[in-house]
């Protein structure tokens, strides 16, 4: 299939933004930190874009904070449809249920699976949290530190490292919950014997890791990495078996599909869409198509959770953009925009019907997707003091993971600024009313 990239304008410097980011005593500086600031296009306002169909965006002044308005933008292509929504028959309330501090630094990941949220920092512990009730019931200790990434897969937790590895931990559940470390990826010793071959397969990746994958029918983790590759490991032997070189910059962010497509984002401000093919060898996993983001930088994917009929884009100019699945074809068409957050897009999350996006203007929000296809904005969870760098969301009144929605959604954010957060999301049916945001307890320990 033919791509669809168009040529890179030179970057545009990026304004100081109006937070600091806190490194605790004697943690190192992190790569991403620098990323992180980025919070405008790449293309100058005005630019000329190469793509079909109204150019239109919904008004800043529908956003639901006072924020004051960011620089200069682009304007994308979404339906004029998005620009009248009707929300008078939306009833989203909202509360802080719990903020925990702790002696960690900046949250960098969460994970959660059958009630337990799992959650990385720049410190060397990954905690354990039970929930409802949300009590700390483990921690997972390495030496090194940074938890860049988390995965949860069945009886696994794969968590990604600023030392550029990966460690494996087996949970068990006998009254209580243990974890047993099995595994670092790649092994000791493979990156040295290939460097010695000249293979670089073998190899782990010569930049930070951004982003964690799981395909669990094929029995493969896919590793996105600062070094402009994605790395293809088997779990059942953690061994590399293919290193895709897959953008022209960092690749921030790998989400793949139950039917096992493989999606990357990247610093060039592409979204590339990846098939395996068995046949091809060494080499199996193929570009199929380029899906640019209207020159801006992509940090995080997400897919709408069951059908994964619609791919999310968190990008660095504060948009997040969407492509939707053809049901016939089921090739993905630009879809629009979601306007709202004033600074970059950090994270993202799919839940049933709904998307959250957490942003660098330390703002998280909360969108509804419509049967045609169209978003609009319900709530806006703030509390923050710093970027929200990562976020999960799953139903309240279910495990995570299972869809049922009676008693609304919970919902994660970990922020550089230290502090973990969960707040009850409950969507309805009437007039939209105003929201509490109470916390009902803050632990700080």
């Amino acid at each position: 299939m033919a791509s669809l990239n168009s040529s890179q304008p030179p970057n545009s410097p990026s304004p100081t933004p109006s937070f600091t980011l806190r490194t605790p005593a004697g943690a190192a500086a992190h790569p991403f930190d620098d990323t992180f600031l980025r919070s405008i296009s790449t293309k100058a306002a005005g630019a000329n874009n190469d793509f079909s169909g109204e150019l239109t965006l919904p008004p800043r002044s529908q956003t639901f904070t006072s924020q004051p308005s960011s620089p200069a933008r682009l304007s994308f292509a979404t339906s004029p449809a998005a620009t009248k929504l009707d929300l008078s028959s939306l009833n989203t309330t909202y509360r802080c249920i719990s903020s925990v501090l702790k002696k960690d630094g900046q949250i960098l990941s969460i994970a959660v699976a059958n009630a337990f949220v799992y959650t990385g920092s720049q410190t060397n512990v990954i905690r354990v949290w039970k929930l409802p009730e949300f009590t700390e019931c483990d921690q997972l200790k390495t030496r090194a530190t940074m938890v860049v990434a988390l995965q949860l897969s069945n009886d696994k937790v794969f968590a990604a490292y600023s030392d550029c590895k990966i460690r494996v931990w087996h949970r068990s559940w006998e009254g209580v919950i243990k974890h047993v470390r099995v595994a670092t990826i790649p092994k000791p010793g493979n990156y040295v014997r290939s460097y010695i071959s000249g293979k670089d397969k073998m190899m782990k990746h010569m930049g930070p890791i951004s982003s964690v994958a799981i395909n669990v029918s094929d029995d493969i983790l896919y590793s996105a990495s600062l070094d402009k590759t994605v790395k293809v490991w088997r779990i059942s032997d953690v061994k590399c078996i293919e290193t895709i070189q897959a953008h022209n910059e960092a690749v921030n962010a790998v989400v793949v599909a139950d039917d096992g497509v493989l999606y990357t984002a990247s610093d060039d401000a592409t979204v590339r869409v990846w098939r395996r093919n068995f046949c091809r060898g060494d080499r199996p996993h193929s570009l199929t198509v380029t899906l640019p983001a209207k020159y801006s930088p992509v940090k995080t994917l997400a897919l709408s959770s069951g059908d994964g009929a619609v791919l999310y884009g968190g990008c660095s100019d504060g948009y997040v953009h969407y492509w939707l699945k053809g049901w016939f074809s089921g090739q993905l068409q630009y879809g629009g925009a979601l306007a709202g957050h004033t600074h970059a897009v950090m994270c993202i999350a799919s839940v049933g019907d709904y998307l959250v996006s957490g942003s660098a203007d330390a703002t998280s929000r909360v969108w509804v997707r419509e049967q045609d296809g169209q978003h609009s904005c319900v709530a806006v969870l703030q509390g923050h003091r710093g970027p929200v760098r990562c976020i999960a969301a799953f139903p309240a009144g279910a495990r995570a993971g299972e869809e049922t929605d009676q008693e609304g959604y919970t919902v994660c954010t970990g922020s550089l600024d230290g502090v973990l957060k969960m707040w009850r999301v409950k969507c309805g049916t009437n007039i939209a009313k105003g929201s509490s945001q109470n916390c009902d307890y803050f632990d700080l320990t």
